[in-house]
């Protein structure tokens, strides 16, 4: 630019240049006309030539200086069209260089995003850390008193005969409140680190209480650190977290898990899930198409039943804790071979829809010492899910199921995952665990649910003949065998027992969730959910017991950093 002004300069020179020896020729010019008139009347002939010569060798020069100066002006314009030029060029090379940038690859960009700081994370040495979580202040009015607090057990048996079945249950409880933190960085525009930690309060160790301080334990939920390859489609999970049988909304990722809207902390019956230690790797195509392997932490719940085994079968099956990290008064199970979940999801779009699906398999372990040999029992499960939007953005459909033996303590119902035939032989229970909803998002502001679950044991029975009285007995062993008595559920007064094993545990609940407040300084929430469920019982003798609970909740929750 500033030589395109010295040439316009340089120009405006040469113009006035060349109008002033214009004008200074034309004033010559006249001069001579009027000399050359005067010099003929009154000079002679020789010096009117001479006078003539001159004149036309200082118009010579001039013309000679004016074609100088002519000349300077066309290398002066030459100098201009080469400055614009040079000009245009680097205009386009900064529209290439603009169109370079706007087709970076979308991983690059967010790393390069990753570095501009945002007023909703901390940055520290390299790392973003954003907090979630949630202050819940919740209430639980139950019609049976199932002596639990805003998480409600469904394996009870809540019989007649159970003093507590006649008498409701009222409680307040913060323990639900949770804290969570994850932590994010990216070493590459191609590799990302993340950590995450969630604490809530229904710990319930024995120092705990509801008396005075109401002071309870903080219960570790997560705790999980997981890498994802870009280029390799990879991601490597390793930690605590939701388990890979529970559903996802969106590909196999830790933070897409769906769980029913529900308030109650034990969720409601049919829900397949677990939250345990694992090492996981996942390979996705297109992030479209995902297959995952998962190494999960065993454990197996026992059934025993209410006789002992005969005679001379010697078994050994779980152990107390010794109080350095698990408590005395808590049993476990003697597995040494992890439970392994395999699963397989997609993500379809079909205009407007974005379908998820997924389907896996699991394979679980028990383990016991019988007669002094250990011995090894597998079990299996096959489960599937799928999340659907009826209608896009407004009403959206749920349906997830797990069947199998072994697998119970993968519903929240908790049934028993094998038993035991009387020569101590440990056989798993079949199962089956399903849920379904309905999410109506009414408004902006309002969530409407109905969900229904259920889970649902196959009996397991064994009858042994007790040849050691005088009188051949037959012993029933295993789980919901029919000869078990159930003479003594119906009534706390009665004086027979009630062994009541629960065939099915099934519930429909429907809540809502509305949402007065979302800005700046966090997301408040109020929830409402009514719930009806049904324990029925295997038919034994005396009959089959059947209980309904009907359980109101109540939930406020403030989410000081957003949900």
């Amino acid at each position: 630019m500033r030589a395109i002004r010295s040439g316009l300069a340089g120009v405006a020179v040469l113009a006035v240049v060349n109008f002033g020896i214009a004008g200074r020729c034309l004033a010559q010019q006249s001069s001579d006309n009027s000399t050359k008139q005067s010099a003929t009347e009154s000079a002679p002939e020789n010096f009117q030539e001479e006078s003539a010569a001159e004149k036309e060798q200082e118009i010579r020069e001039l013309r000679d200086r004016l074609d100088a100066l002519q000349r300077r002006l066309d290398a002066e314009i030459e100098s201009m069209d080469e400055l614009k030029a040079q000009l245009q060029a680097a205009e386009a090379e900064a529209a290439a260089a603009k169109s370079q940038v706007a087709t970076i690859p979308a991983q690059v960009q967010r790393a390069v995003e990753g570095t501009q700081p945002q007023g909703d994370k901390l940055h520290y040495k390299g790392v973003t850390i954003s907090f979630g979580g949630f202050v819940a202040g919740e209430y639980v009015n139950r019609s049976i008193d199932t002596a639990n607090d805003i998480a409600t057990a469904y394996n009870g048996e809540y019989f007649g005969n159970d003093p507590l079945a006649h008498t409701s249950q009222s409680l307040f409880s913060a323990r639900q409140s949770s804290l969570s933190a994850l932590v994010q960085g990216d070493p590459g525009p191609e590799t990302h680190l993340e950590a995450f930690g969630q604490i809530d309060f229904q710990g319930g160790a024995q120092t705990a209480n509801s008396v005075q301080d109401n002071s309870y334990n903080p219960r570790l939920m997560q705790a999980y650190g997981a890498a994802d390859w870009d280029e390799l489609h990879l991601h490597l999970l390793a930690g605590q977290a939701w388990s890979l049988v529970t559903l996802n909304g969106s590909g196999i990722k830790p933070d897409t898990i769906v769980i029913p809207p529900t308030i109650d902390g034990q969720y409601m019956p049919g829900f397949d899930w677990a939250r345990q230690p694992q090492i996981r790797l996942t390979q996705d195509i297109d992030q479209q198409v995902w297959i995952a392997l998962s190494v999960e932490n065993p454990q197996t719940t026992f059934y025993t039943g209410p006789n002992p085994l005969p005679a001379g079968v010697t078994l050994t099956y779980e152990t107390h804790g010794t109080g350095l990290g698990f408590n005395s008064q808590n049993t476990l199970s003697l597995n040494h071979i992890p439970d392994v979940v395999l699963k397989a999801a997609g993500d379809m779009i079909f205009g407007n829809w974005t379908v998820h699906a997924e389907a896996f398999g699991l394979y679980t372990n028990a383990y016991e010492q019988l007669n002094y040999q250990g011995r090894n029992v597998s079990g299996s499960g096959i489960g599937a899910g799928l999340l659907l939007p009826l209608v896009p953005h407004w009403l959206d459909f749920q349906v997830s199921g797990l069947q199998g033996k072994g697998i119970g303590r993968y519903g929240s119902a908790q049934f028993p995952d094998v038993t035991f035939d009387p020569t101590g032989v440990i056989q798993p229970i079949h199962e089956l665990i399903a849920m379904a909803g309905l999410r109506l998002h009414a408004l902006r502001t309002l969530d409407v649910y109905l969900f229904a679950g259920q889970e649902k044991a196959s009996q397991q029975s064994y009858d042994y003949t007790d040849t050691s009285g005088a009188t051949p007995t037959e012993v029933p062993y295993g789980y919901g065998d029919p000869n078990y008595s159930n003479a003594g559920c119906a009534s706390e007064s009665a004086q027979a027992p009630c062994v009541g094993n629960l065939r099915l545990v099934e519930q429909g609940t429907v809540g809502l969730w509305y949402e007065p407040y979302s800005g700046r300084y966090g997301t408040v929430r109020w929830g409402l959910q009514l719930s009806r469920t049904e324990f029925k019982a295997f038919a034994g003798v005396g009959g089959a017991p059947v209980a309904t609970l009907n359980m109101v909740f109540t939930s406020f929750r403030y989410y000081p950093f957003g949900e």
